[in-house]
């Protein structure tokens, strides 16, 4: 399968600060691909780099075939963009945004009905091609956003944090719609910092302060990062326990996770040493996203080199 985009060590500096360091991937033609950090990783400068928006500070890349210095514009042609603060006009009515954008987007007269139509099937919102988008809840405005981001039928849909704010619901469906459009053959770039998103993506970009930290799908990163085996512990006076847990020579990690800490032991065989230690008893679980970027954020501050 074909590379659609292709960076080499793309980079952004705004002064002093360095935004995107020297950022290398590759993304194939229909493929979901994730980019998964805190807020300030980067996420959005490398997007709006990839887009055309914003021009790099070095490095290169080529999106479609098309070099980003030099076809820029080219670029914008082939391509969809949404993020969480996509502009839609509440005095217009849902039918009326979408025939705005297609006519921002060149989409001709004779295909405009049409391609309106497909995107009120695809946003769920058939039957409510009359009502003012000021009426419509936050999901509902999500999901026309997509529709009329797509409405040009883009080749790659680049999409910038764009469930943040919307109901888990919203959420679940809207990336349902994502996974919809990646079979037809649409390549997707988004970022998130929810974990469940990111597990529905085909492969996975971790950025922490700029940088890439590791590149692969959500199972892979499971297996190649967390070396060891995963506890989870319930202690009452958990954050206060995490110093001297570290401690303990076969403990390679301990990070609190809402109000329980997950333990990395060296191998299963010391459930019972840290059962003595901590007076509660561990339970093994299947590492998560957070596990694997937690633990790539450490090897990232330690100095080391990342998976």
């Amino acid at each position: 399968m074909e590379d659609v985009v292709i960076t080499r060590d793309l980079t952004k500096v705004f002064g002093t600060f360095t935004a995107v360091d020297k950022l290398n991937i590759s993304i194939k033609r229909g493929e979901i691909y994730g980019f998964l950090g805190p807020n300030g990783a980067g996420k959005s400068t490398a997007i709006r780099m990839l887009c055309g928006i914003l021009m790099p500070t070095a490095g290169n890349a080529e999106i479609l075939g098309f070099d980003l210095y030099k076809q820029a514009e080219e670029i914008k042609k082939k391509i969809g963009y949404m993020s969480q603060k996509f502009s839609l006009y509440d005095d217009l009515t849902v039918e009326e945004n979408l025939n705005f954008y297609a006519g921002i987007y060149n989409v001709n007269s004779k295909e405009r009905r049409s391609r309106t139509q497909e995107m009120l099937e695809m946003s769920r919102l058939t039957g409510r091609e009359g009502e003012l988008v000021a009426n419509l809840s936050s999901g509902w405005k999500q999901r026309l956003s997509l529709g009329c981001a797509i409405i040009s039928r883009p080749s790659i849909l680049f999409l910038d944090e764009p469930t943040s704010g919307v109901s888990p619901t919203s959420r679940r469906m809207f990336f349902g719609i994502i996974e919809e459009l990646a079979r037809a053959g649409t390549t997707v770039m988004v970022s998130t910092h929810f974990m469940d998103e990111a597990e529905r993506c085909h492969r996975i970009a971790f950025l922490s302060a700029g940088a890439l930290l590791a590149v692969d799908t959500p199972e892979q990163l499971k297996k190649k990062v967390i070396k060891g085996y995963l506890v989870e512990l319930k202690l009452q006076d958990a954050m206060e326990r995490i110093s001297s847990i570290e401690k303990l020579p076969y403990v390679k990690e301990c990070n609190i996770h809402g109000s329980l800490l997950h333990v990395l032991l060296e191998s299963e065989c010391y459930e019972e040493d840290l059962e003595s230690f901590t007076g509660s008893k561990p339970k093994g679980i299947t590492p998560s996203l957070e596990d694997v970027f937690v633990t790539l954020s450490r090897y990232r501050k330690a100095g080391e080199k990342s998976a």
